[in-house]
């Protein structure tokens, strides 16, 4: 299983609970992933080659993409690799964020599109992108900056903000209060779909600001599922274990 969401998180303990052989690879986007009751591995693959040779050395029959929705280049990868191995995929695959009444979404299409969209003038701007594209943001230094990471990043100590340390999911009303406090007027997000990251969004609506909302990037043609029960009906289906034997475990 590539993994990274909660939705992954949530399907080891499912695959570990049926006593499925699995192994979850994270791609090491933070310094202390969150243990997991399967087998786990850090770090890239080296390509689509890569991910190849390491599917056939571990002796792979089936690959679950948990990634987040944005981690295009891994979930193209794996595509590719399985198509070139032979390989069955299924996405986990959360559904995007749809707006709801008192929303003041504006759908971009892309980072810099985003960068474009904020004002000229002055703003206060809870960026809640992670930490890999802010360069273009911060390339816009006359805004100030809201960051929310998990781990420390030394890099950001020149920051026209503030960096706040914590680790998700969070709520509605801490979210509110946050945003309140730090007088934001703007919210950055990507679509992530989930109920774990979803609070920022509620909290704008209550407080009537506006979100600049990146949609998802293009990913190829692939088989999905929208949650772990749909992924562990097609673990069986395939049989990888015997589905009996899964039921019984009350899967």
């Amino acid at each position: 299983m590539l993994g990274g969401t909660s939705e992954a998180s949530q399907l080891a303990r499912a695959l570990a609970e049926a006593g499925i052989d699995a192994v979850f690879s994270y791609a090491g986007r933070v310094d202390a992933p969150l243990v997991q009751p399967i087998p786990m591995r850090v770090g890239g693959f080296g390509g689509v080659a890569g991910l190849q040779a390491w599917l056939a050395a571990e002796h792979i029959t089936h690959v679950v993409d948990a990634t987040h929705p944005f981690a295009a280049q891994m979930s193209r990868h794996a595509v590719l690799a399985c198509a070139a191995a032979g390989l069955p995929l299924l996405a986990l695959e959360r559904p995007a964020w749809a707006a709801q009444p008192g929303d003041r979404w504006r759908h971009v299409p892309n980072i810099d599109a985003a960068v474009a969209a904020l004002p000229t003038a002055p703003a206060r701007v809870f960026l809640a992108i992670g930490r890999q594209h802010l360069a273009p943001f911060l390339a816009r230094g006359h805004h100030w900056y809201l960051l929310r990471l998990v781990d420390p990043a030394p890099e950001l100590a020149g920051l026209h903000g503030q960096v706040l340390l914590a680790r998700g999911p969070f709520t509605a009303q801490g979210d509110e209060a946050l945003m309140a406090a730090h007088g934001i007027t703007h919210v950055v997000a990507k679509n992530a779909g989930g109920s774990g990251a979803e609070a920022k969004l509620t909290a704008a609506r209550a407080l009537g600001l506006p979100v600049i909302l990146i949609d998802r990037p293009a990913l190829p043609a692939r088989q999905t599922a929208g949650t772990v029960p749909e992924v562990m009906r097609w673990i069986t289906a395939h049989h990888v274990v015997d589905a009996a034997d899964v039921a019984d475990r009350g899967v």
